[in-house]
């Protein structure tokens, strides 16, 4: 049976070494070029991987090139893996492999179809999360599921310590689902689209925090945007950005110490403990944040 996957990120990479770990093989894998997205939170190169496993690698700037369709279609590819991939395959990319294309998300699905999991999962206060292995189609994130892993989401979680739980769920679905995609008996249910929700993208500017927020609601943000992410932020002045990566709620106006800080917000203090200072080039950006 043959096998290609395209990935440009930690999770799909630790999936192709489980993949390996479980006596299986990929005949290509598919990745983004070396100089595009150098910036994407996760983004990791898998050249040393495949080198070392004698993988042909195929780099690319977009999953729905030509070239893409026919190195599948060339190769006699059976199984696709398209995991952390934020393009959408084309109805044309999704028929190429002969038995389907293979993905997960970072959700239990049907709810969080969409964009953003990890951070989303955290700004929403859910006490459970997970990732879904499903079968793609034309629609985002609707497809077939095939194996679901279940994720505790603790209080006080992070993005990081989040992202490591959904990576070790993306080893666990793959260790699933290895034997009986080889033997070819995969049992897709198809999702229920009564109990669908959709998670909207976020951008780093959703990071900014302000003044007329919660402690509540800055905490959260805090730890949902922290590392992979790019972290919330706020203007301490006109020309110097905070970017926050670790901070609690406190209950009362202490001074800070070691070097930490703390903002005034709608209804309480919160103390500012990890940080970094970027010094801005323009004036005209205006203090939104009481100091």
């Amino acid at each position: 049976m043959k096998f290609a996957f395209i990935t440009c990120v930690e999770l799909g990479l630790a999936c192709m070494r489980e993949i390996y770990h479980c006596g299986g093989h990929l005949d290509l894998v598919i990745t983004l070029k070396d100089d595009i997205a150098v910036n994407k939170s996760g983004r990791v190169w898998i050249d040393d991987f495949c080198h070392k496993e004698n993988i042909d690698i195929l780099k690319i700037t977009n999953i729905n090139e030509p070239i893409v369709f026919d190195e599948i279609k060339r190769r006699e590819i059976e199984y696709l893996f398209i995991i952390g991939w934020s393009q959408i395959a084309s109805p044309l990319l999704l028929r190429a492999p002969k038995q389907g294309v293979l993905g997960m998300h970072p959700t239990l699905l049907p709810e969080g179809r969409g964009r953003a999991a990890i951070p989303w999962a955290i700004l929403k206060g859910l006490k459970e999360t997970g990732v879904t292995l499903f079968i793609l189609n034309e629609g985002v994130d609707t497809g077939p599921i095939l194996y679901q892993e279940k994720i505790s989401v603790e209080p006080r979680e992070t993005a990081t310590t989040l992202y490591e739980k959904i990576n070790y769920a993306h080893i666990l679905l793959i260790r699933r689902v290895w034997e009986n995609l080889l033997n070819n008996q995969l049992v897709p249910i198809e999702q229920d689209n009564s109990k669908a929700t959709e998670w909207p993208a976020r951008m780093p500017a959703d990071g900014l925090i302000r003044t007329e927020m919660t402690v509540e609601h800055v905490d959260r943000l805090v730890r949902a945007v922290t590392h992979p992410y790019p972290g919330a932020f706020y203007y301490e002045d006109p020309q110097t950005l905070i970017r926050v990566w670790q901070g609690s709620i406190v209950s009362s106006d202490v001074k800070p110490s070691s070097g930490a800080k703390f903002l005034r917000l709608s209804d309480g203090i919160y103390l500012v403990e990890v940080y970094d200072t970027e010094r801005l080039h323009s004036a005209s950006i205006k203090s939104n944040i009481s100091k």
